[in-house]
Formats: C-alpha cells, structure tokens, sequence
C-alpha cells in the first residue's frame, strides 16, 4: 500500500544536527496518521506521500521545517523565589502562556543566579538546520476512530497517554516526531 491521506505509517527515523551530531534514533518502531494531522514535520509528510514499505530517505530539514526559528522574545528572567529547590540548569516546567487561549508551554531552565532564574520557552531544537533519516516499515488504512481522533492508536503510535476532546482515552508510547 502507498502512502496517501489517512493512511497509517510506521516507521524508524534517525535524528542528527545539521554536522552529523547524533540528536536521536528510535528504539523501536513509530507510527503517525498522514495527511495533514501534524503527527511529523511537514516536508518530511510530503517526501514520503506516495511511497511504499522499505522506502528509506534522508533530508536536511532548516529551522523554518523542525522546530522554527530560535526566538530571543520566548526567554524571561523570573524570581528564584517561585520556584521549588535544588533547581538545575535544564530542568523544564509547564508554564501558563501570558494569553490564556493558547496552551501551556514548555519552559527550560537555562541558567541559573542566586536570585534569578533564565527561561526559555523556545524548543530546544528550535533554530537548529537537522538532517532526518528513515525508512518506511509498514502502510495501512486508518480507521474511522483514528482520523476522527487526528492520530494513530496502534502499538507505535507517538502519542503519550491523554484524553481526547472526545471524553475517550487513549495509550501512546510517548514518540513525537516533531
């Protein structure tokens, strides 16, 4: 079977910076629901329509195709104070975005004073070119529930575990290919 929209691939990738520096790999298999569901990058999704089982591929990805530009604006300066101790540069919290509507976002500490702490909201790849290899493994039809849901439910679907707008809950392996 080809890949086309609403199709459900498994895969294995391989991460690296844009000099080879390994980032990640998978340990065991993947799955994303194709077709726009925001399940991996965006060009990666277009490199692999229309292929089959045992397509392998490797492309460079730029910022504006991983994780998007490195912003300066998504960096702030709180009171050490707020925050429970020991802390540790690199250790990241949920915090509340400044508009409510939007969802809460992923804060790393990057460093640290006797009174301050430096966080960064932007992803840790953000501003980074990456190379993404991999290799198709397996191709089928999603079912209904899956494209309802807007993601793959299999045994290596990349999910973590969560609760769907649907009031249903669902188990995932905690892969996110982007």
């Amino acid at each position: 079977m080809k890949i086309a929209k609403n199709s459900v691939v498994t895969l294995k990738y391989r991460l690296t910076d844009a000099q080879g520096e390994f980032i990640e790999e998978t340990e065991e298999p993947v799955e994303y629901l194709h077709g726009g569901y925001d399940g991996i990058f965006p060009k990666v999704e277009e490199a692999l329509e229309g292929q089959e089982p045992g397509f392998t591929t490797a492309m460079q990805l730029e910022p504006q195709d991983a994780f998007g530009e490195y912003d300066a604006d998504q960096v702030r300066v709180e009171a050490r104070s707020k925050f429970p101790e020991p802390l540790e540069v690199g250790m990241r919290f949920e915090g509340v975005p400044e508009d409510e509507e939007e969802d809460p976002e992923i804060l790393t500490i990057t460093d640290l004073t006797t009174d301050t702490v430096v966080l960064d909201a932007n992803h840790p790849l953000a501003g980074i070119a990456l190379r993404f290899s991999c290799e198709i493994l397996e191709v089928r039809m999603a079912s209904d529930e899956e494209v309802v849901h807007g993601h793959a439910h299999g045994a290596h679907s990349h999910d973590d575990h969560d609760h769907d707008h649907d009031g249903h809950d669902h188990d995932h392996d905690g892969k996110h290919l982007h």
